[in-house]
């Protein structure tokens, strides 16, 4: 089982990356090459968004295809930026027989169940306003109808995806990592928090019996992180 989030693909190649640093040149393709050497196709890959640029499901389609034709199978949940994501019926519409979208719902195996959503804005965070409340209301309720969609009898794991830290800039647990933290979830994976100062930011690590790992691309050098190596 990995883990990465954060791919920003761009079929049209009109948001180059690299703008952001040196470190984003040719960031998808070394993605790739690395899943391509480490993902076979009874392997799982988590991903908490961010997966593409596009701004509606027919445009993301090239990037959607790309992810279905790469090894193993995928759960993705929402990030800020996919503007494409819409309504379950009309992501399986487009048959991508590889990747599961988190959306109320969760992924279940045999011995591990998945849940997940966006998440939102830290509320102690600088860019937090009061209109803000609203969405992260939504989205804890997201999460709960995630965590309540699925009976699964005594998996081994029980992992959440949030976008979004669950955790405050001081290093608290915010609402979403309460939330994470209540319902006993063994590992939550995050991303969303990219260069140098946005990964001052990560914390990693055991909080009561739930593990956090950030897995945004940048912070895991665009190379896939293995989840199960890390318990």
């Amino acid at each position: 089982m990995f883990g990465i989030s954060d791919l920003h693909l761009d079929s049209k190649k009109e948001k180059p990356m690299d703008i952001f640093g040196k470190n984003w040149e040719n960031h998808d393709l070394r993605i790739y090459e690395d899943w391509h050497q480490k993902v076979s196709q009874d392997d799982i890959v988590l991903m908490p968004g961010d997966i593409s640029w596009a701004i509606s499901l027919e445009e993301a389609e090239p990037d959607l295809r790309v992810i279905d034709h790469l090894p193993g199978r995928k759960v993705i949940s929402k990030g800020n930026h996919d503007y494409w994501w819409t309504s379950l019926k009309k992501m399986k519409s487009f048959e991508l027989d590889s990747i599961f979208f988190l959306h109320n719902n969760c992924f279940q195996a045999d011995d591990f169940v998945v849940y997940g959503t966006r998440g939102w804005l830290t509320q102690d965070g600088d860019d937090f306003k009061a209109e803000d409340h609203k969405i992260v209301k939504r989205e804890l309720i997201r999460l709960t109808n995630s965590f309540k969609s699925g009976i699964v009898n005594a998996p081994k794991l029980r992992i959440a995806l949030i976008h979004f830290s669950p955790f405050e800039p001081k290093g608290e647990l915010n609402v979403f990592g309460e939330l994470i933290c209540w319902y006993n979830i063994d590992i939550c994976i995050y991303g969303h928090l990219h260069g140098t100062d946005g990964h001052r930011n990560v914390k990693e690590g055991l909080v009561g019996k739930t593990r956090f790992i950030c897995v945004a691309a940048d912070y895991v050098d665009f190379k896939l992180k293995e989840i199960i190596e890390v318990l």
